[in-house]
């Protein structure tokens, strides 16, 4: 019952802060949900963008082919070799019938009679079965095909070392800038969040003097200041959640719609899957950052 009443105590007091410190309240709130918005926008992207990037390394594979001669015993057991790799996704084996169909419509399409007087019924590529390799983490090709080049019964390896190199670059790029703008958004954040503690502390100084020397713990002095900062970080992650969800359904429609013969290039995540992450993580960065930015100011007062 105690503790309850405690809580209350703080909670009670905490509003009161926030009415008290009311421009620096809401200048605060306002840069948590400024930052926590653009966290939002550049989730979006880096999400988004990982995504269309993992949808073009699955399209990005190796071509295998066998030595001449070699039987479809052997060919199994160079595939069965290749989905061991624990890079490997998948691996889809191109007989040699189907790699002259996919030539001719391909390269002679519409012409495809041309051929047929040409060559008749005979396959000019007879010898080039292959299996297409695709990886589940682009930045092993290089690995992975010398380890395929060693394998008995293989002719030749042919791979995109410079498209593998590209997707793995930018992806690491993208990852480098994402942690950068987020380390930036939460330092600005924080730093708020301190100088509206401290305008409520400076308003009460006098009163946490009296408590101390009263016998009143550290804990009942910060609590109502923790609590302050904790309605401002939920409030500050809260409003730019409402605006996102919005938003974000907005844009993919018109990109989809302005854009559509990129649709399969331009390939978005649901908005269900994007919230799904990012509600929780907004409320715990807003909550934690009130919550952090409270007990560091409010320690620094407590020592004097």
């Amino acid at each position: 019952m105690k503790g309850i009443s405690v809580l209350w105590y703080g909670f009670k007091q905490g509003l009161k802060n926030i009415k008290h410190n009311g421009l620096f309240t809401l200048a605060s709130i306002g840069t948590i949900a400024a930052c926590l918005f653009l966290f939002g926008i550049f989730y979006f992207i880096v999400i988004n963008v990982g995504h269309m990037v993992k949808s073009a390394e699955s399209a990005v594979g190796i071509t295998v082919f066998f030595d001449e001669g070699i039987d479809e015993a052997s060919i199994t057991g160079i595939g069965d070799a290749i989905t061991a790799r624990e890079e490997v996704d998948r691996i889809d084996f191109i007989s040699a019938e189907e790699a002259w169909e996919i030539f001719k419509a391909e390269v002679f399409e519409g012409e495809e009679d041309v051929l047929t007087e040409t060559f008749g019924d005979d396959n000019p590529l007879k010898d080039s079965a292959s299996y297409e390799v695709y990886l589940n983490d682009i930045s092993k090709q290089k690995e992975l095909a010398t380890y395929i080049e060693g394998l008995a019964g293989v002719r030749e390896v042919r791979g995109s070392d410079a498209a593998a190199s590209g997707l793995s670059n930018f992806n690491r790029l993208v990852g480098y800038i994402s942690a950068a703008i987020i380390i930036l958004l939460l330092a600005v954040s924080v730093f708020l969040i301190n100088t509206t503690v401290t305008m409520g502390i400076n308003v009460r100084k006098d009163e946490i003097a009296i408590m101390k020397l009263i016998g009143a713990t550290d804990g009942f002095i910060s609590l109502p200041f923790v609590i302050e900062g904790i309605i401002i970080g939920a409030f500050g992650a809260g409003i730019p959640l409402a605006i996102l969800r919005f938003m974000y359904s907005g844009i993919v429609s018109f990109v989809l719609d302005k854009f559509s013969i990129l649709s399969n290039i331009l390939t978005f995540i649901s908005v269900e899957q994007i919230f799904a992450v990012l509600i929780p993580v907004s409320f715990t960065i807003g909550i934690g950052i009130g919550f952090i930015g409270s007990v560091l100011t409010i320690r620094r007062y407590l020592k004097v």
